[in-house]
């Protein structure tokens, strides 16, 4: 088992360096330079970065003095292993890719941290599912099930191996976590800004207002034209001081100069 460096007859040391944003992970004195890692046994490469505190969902390649490595590789003692994260431009096929595949389409699970930015997502399109009752077990499973890329603040459910696809966010305030999603899961071209329910996650058709006037106060049928309805909890939207507020947070993201 790995473990913190102590002067014991069993223990072994190997090189680790980690690069990017992996750094994010480690203690200070660790960041951005090789340090001595103990052990002892054989331990695997997955639990031993994942017990330095880099989520295996973040690293996208293992060097062992110099040859790319999967996961289930051992330490012996006097390696030195780079640890790299996802490579999002730079194709790195020829070597052993450790993450799987994107997934084709982003949909996103939240942990119960993150009920603003889980609205801020779904205001743009996204499907996002958010249930504030849900243990780590049922999140990996319905992640698994649907498709899902888990978004998070809990370090733990990242590190548990059954998870394929997920990402720690690093930002505290949502407007940040918001473009920092977009930014590391380059997601500025698939964004559909007010086409989904913020309340539910249904999405939103345009219907008439013969079909919402039984429903709606007079003053907002007789201010607003244009209704659309959610196909799954049935809330009804319009183009009110509520949408404006949205319209210019969208605006305010720039994501019409970022799709170009």
């Amino acid at each position: 088992m790995a473990g913190p460096e102590k002067h014991a007859r069993n223990w072994r040391h190997s090189h680790f360096r980690f690069y990017a944003e992996l750094n994010d992970f480690l203690a200070p004195e660790r960041r951005h330079r090789e340090f001595r890692f103990a052990f002892t046994g054989t331990p695997t490469l997955l639990d031993s970065v994942q017990a330095i505190g880099a989520p295996h969902t973040e690293i996208d390649l293992l060097l062992l003095d110099g040859r790319s490595v999967d996961f289930d590789s051992k330490l012996h003692g006097g390696e030195r292993i780079a640890v790299y994260p996802v490579f999002e431009r730079l194709d790195i096929s020829p070597l052993v890719r450790l993450r799987p595949a994107p997934l084709r389409d982003s949909r996103f699970i939240l942990d119960v941290h993150l009920g603003t930015l889980t609205r801020r997502l779904r205001m743009l399109g996204f499907d996002c599912r958010y249930e504030t009752n849900l243990a780590d077990p049922e999140i990996i499973d319905i992640a698994l099930a649907e498709g899902r890329i888990i978004l998070t603040r809990d370090l733990g459910i990242l590190k548990q191996r059954r998870v394929t696809h997920g990402y720690w966010v690093r930002n505290t305030e949502p407007e940040a976590q918001l473009r920092e999603i977009l930014e590391a899961l380059d997601l500025w071209r698939q964004c559909e800004p007010l086409s989904r329910c913020i309340r539910c996650n249904g999405t939103l058709q345009k219907t008439t207002r013969a079909k919402v006037e039984n429903e709606l106060a007079p003053e907002t049928l007789d201010c607003f034209v244009d209704f659309w309805r959610c196909q799954t909890c049935g809330k009804i939207y319009w183009q009110g001081s509520h949408h404006g507020r949205m319209l210019k947070k969208i605006n305010d993201l720039g994501i019409a100069n970022r799709r170009s």
